[in-house]
């Protein structure tokens, strides 16, 4: 535990039982004006935010874990990044890319392309969000293929537009009562090792290879003619699919089918990318080289941009073929500059330190606690699995609903992913403290909601 010194500097301040008045005034008026399809896990009215701290409508100050999202990668409102925003916004907001021509948009490419994880040339894409960039990957491959199918995989979560949406398999009231989808997409297994093998390291090696042969020994061979396919879509770490990390074999297979048949390797990086993982790209731990990337969340720290990202020969399409009105406007090019620098200079080598002290941490939780059945992640890119029993690793949905809104009543931050894990994704900067204090809190939550189910007889039979 952290000293009361280092707790009233860095630890959650509340002021009260949660929500407060404020804060439930405007959830009834939210209930009565806002969209029902919004999912919100507990009644946050945020108001401001610094670094990983967001202050309420009521004053109450908690640790953010969730980042909007794995969005906030430099924290709230960093000041560079707000001094660039101002900046910019002062001098030009909008033209249009896709009409005219501003220094920004190259600049920003060129940054990109240095980073990329493939050699280039490299061509780019702008739109608003991570949605857009995998429209643009989706219609791209289609153009430059001249192929209709497409491959993703279970528990994917690409975006909602209708293009994203059909290559999305995370949760069925995401698609439910919006077909038909666009057509031409098959799903398949994603390497979910940590509930389908029991054996160790060689025997989820098997498994993940097993996931990925299946696509040319079964669908090639049975209902899917590998010459009509376009593109393979994976995400190298599945995010609303419960935070799942690809195995390195797994990653590799794909790129070797895909290099033998002539189809596109898409890296969702939508998520995963921007540093998250302590690289660039979470696709860099495999050494896989992808042939388009998408890109949003953390890129501009918050402000509305997606880009896809490929190989200069794959995006040949012609005018007129695809645009955006607002995708690359200069104030969220500006931050995205902004926020490159910011990662650079400390994001990334922070995001792989911070991370690699809480995932020692959090791998001795299983031992500990009977509901904790997996941790997994790369970087600042947490996934903990609840579970009702060890052995089985049966689903604890509601258990993990509870845990996430008793964090929020002690001041802690997070969201769920998947069926049945907690996401752990802070702004990449972080500290030491703020990261203990963090888990810390969680664990205390788990504790917790453990008590509550022994007492109500509901873990009986559930530890190892």
């Amino acid at each position: 535990m952290q000293s009361t010194e280092i707790l009233s500097k860095f630890g959650p301040k509340l002021k009260g039982q949660l929500p407060g008045p404020k804060a439930k005034r405007i959830v009834e008026d939210d209930d009565r004006l806002i969209s029902p399809s919004y999912t919100r896990s507990y009644p946050l009215v945020a108001k401001t935010g610094r670094g990983v701290r967001i202050e309420d409508v009521d004053g109450n100050e908690f640790l953010d874990f969730a980042a909007g999202i794995a969005v906030t990668s430099t924290g709230h409102c960093h000041p560079e990044v707000v001094a660039a925003i101002q900046k910019q916004a002062a001098e030009l907001i909008h033209i249009s890319g896709t009409d005219f021509y501003y220094e920004s948009l190259v600049t920003f490419a060129e940054r990109l392309s240095a980073i990329a994880p493939m050699p280039g040339p490299h061509r780019f894409y702008y739109g608003n969000s991570g949605a857009e960039a995998v429209e643009c990957a989706l219609k791209i491959a289609r153009y430059h293929t001249q192929r209709q199918h497409v491959i993703a995989f279970f528990g994917a979560f690409h975006g909602r537009t209708m293009g994203a949406l059909s290559l999305t398999a995370s949760k069925p009231q995401q698609r439910r009562r919006f077909a038909p989808l666009v057509p031409g997409v098959t799903h398949v297994r994603y390497p979910y090792a940590y509930r389908g093998c029991s054996g160790g390291p060689q025997e989820e090696e098997a498994f993940a290879l097993g996931c990925a042969r299946y696509i040319e020994e079964k669908l090639f061979k049975t209902t899917l003619a590998p010459e009509e396919v376009a593109a393979i879509f994976v995400e190298p770490i599945q995010g609303e699919g419960g935070y799942v990390v690809a195995p390195t074999v797994f990653m590799q297979e794909l790129r070797r089918i895909c290099d033998k048949y002539g189809i596109l390797l898409v890296a969702d990086e939508v998520q995963s990318g921007a540093g998250r993982t302590g690289k660039w790209w979470a696709i860099e731990h495999t050494g896989v080289e992808p042939d388009i990337v998408c890109m949003a969340k953390g890129i501009a720290s918050g402000m509305p941009l997606g880009i896809c990202m490929t190989r200069a020969d794959i995006m040949d399409w012609k005018p007129g073929s695809h645009a955006s009105t607002f995708g690359g406007n200069p104030v969220s090019i500006a931050a995205a500059l902004a926020t490159m620098d910011i990662l650079e200079r400390e994001g990334i080598a922070n995001a792989g330190k911070i991370g690699g002290q809480m995932l020692k941490r959090l791998r001795e939780w299983p031992s500990k606690h009977s509901i904790v059945g997996d941790v997994r992640g790369r970087g600042l890119m947490i996934g903990i699995e609840i579970v009702k029993n060890q052995a089985s690793r049966e689903p604890a949905g509601e258990w993990r609903d509870r845990i996430v809104e008793v964090a929020f009543e002690r001041g802690l931050l997070i969201l769920g992913c998947g069926e049945t894990s907690i996401r752990l994704a802070p702004a990449l900067v972080v500290n030491e403290h703020e990261a203990a204090i963090a888990l810390d809190i969680l664990e205390e939550c788990i504790s917790s909601v453990e008590s509550e189910y022994a007492e109500s007889g509901a873990l009986a039979g559930s530890a190892v």
